[in-house]
């Protein structure tokens, strides 16, 4: 063989394989020490392993890339190939969004599995109208409130500052007659020291990564419900990976949905005793207050499939007949 014809053979040949890996990048709101945002973090590690990094998947934590708001938006305009968001966060979008954001539907993790599986069809339908695909989907740390005050009952909530992150938070503030401001996650620490605000409804994780027990001394655990993040890819990116890139996408995704729902279970313990370490009470809520809460939750759910009509009320249905 020509010796220069060799060189010239092996460039071809490294410039095919350089040419043949895809990029990606994947923002999250969510600081990189929290458990959704290394187990993404995981996952892109697991795929550049399965693909033979063929598929390089870079994430972007803390809203360093895109603000919470707009990282749907970016996924779905190719912006960014894919993305994590917290569903019920895009509730204004279309009322199914808010599913796992209303209070008492679901209140444990198997409960949670359930309506996450009776939910998915409608959900994955939703989102392919918008050219978005699901990867997987996380939950979150059951929601509690976490206030500045003791409080026995919803009146005590009355006219308190309260963080607002969703339209069912904003609309649980309605209801109890607090005055709601919309935080995100990434300006919660400062809006808390500036007392911007005085209570929120959140996970144990949340108030940790936020370190709410420097501001905020009380937890009630309401358990009012369990949301769920989805880890989205843009449609016509994924339809553009060859069929084995594909396949290992979606199993590598698989074993990340199992294994952020078991590191949820463990880390919602793990928690609320590194909040209490930190002074933080962790109250179980009087029976007034969780009825008064179940109240709202009753009003909420009703709103709901007002709202959402035959699907919603098909979806509650298969997730009571599991």
């Amino acid at each position: 063989m020509n010796h220069k014809f060799g060189i010239a053979l092996a460039g071809l040949t490294l410039g095919a394989a350089a040419f043949a890996q895809t990029k990606w990048d994947l923002p999250t709101a969510y600081p990189a020490s929290n458990y959704h945002t290394e187990n993404i973090t995981q996952f892109a590690k697991d795929v550049d392993a399965a693909t033979g990094g063929k598929l390089k998947i870079t994430v972007h934590a803390n809203a360093s890339l895109f603000k919470a708001p707009e990282i749907k938006r970016a996924v779905q305009s190719g912006q960014a190939q894919a993305g994590e968001i917290l569903l019920a966060n895009f509730a204004n979008e279309n009322p199914i969004y808010a599913l796992d954001g209303v209070p008492f539907l679901a209140t444990t993790y198997p409960e949670a599995k359930k309506l996450y599986e009776a939910s998915k069809p409608a959900m994955e339908k939703l989102l392919a109208a918008q050219g978005i695909k699901v990867l997987f989907m996380v939950p979150w740390a059951p929601q509690g409130i976490y206030v500045k005050k003791e409080i026995a009952s919803v009146a005590d909530l009355r006219g308190i500052k309260w963080r607002a992150y969703s339209p069912a938070t904003a609309k649980i503030a309605e209801l109890i007659g607090a005055q709601p401001v919309q935080i995100q996650q990434a300006e919660l620490s400062a809006a808390m020291a500036t007392g911007v605000i005085e209570s929120y409804m959140s996970s144990g994780s949340t108030g940790y990564d936020t370190k709410t027990y420097e501001h905020i001394k009380n937890f009630y655990d309401t358990q009012a419900w369990i949301p769920k993040n989805a880890i989205l890819v843009n449609a016509k990116a994924f339809d553009a990976l060859d069929p084995a890139t594909k396949a290992a996408v979606t199993k590598v995704a698989a074993d990340a949905e199992a294994r952020g729902w078991k590191i949820a279970q463990e880390k919602n313990d793990e928690y609320k005793r590194l909040l209490a370490e930190r002074g933080m009470k962790i109250h179980k809520p009087s029976p007034k207050l969780d009825a008064d809460m179940r109240q709202v939750g009753g009003i909420m759910q009703a709103d709901w499939l007002k709202a959402t009509g035959a699907e919603g009320q098909a979806i509650v249905d298969a997730y009571k007949k599991k």
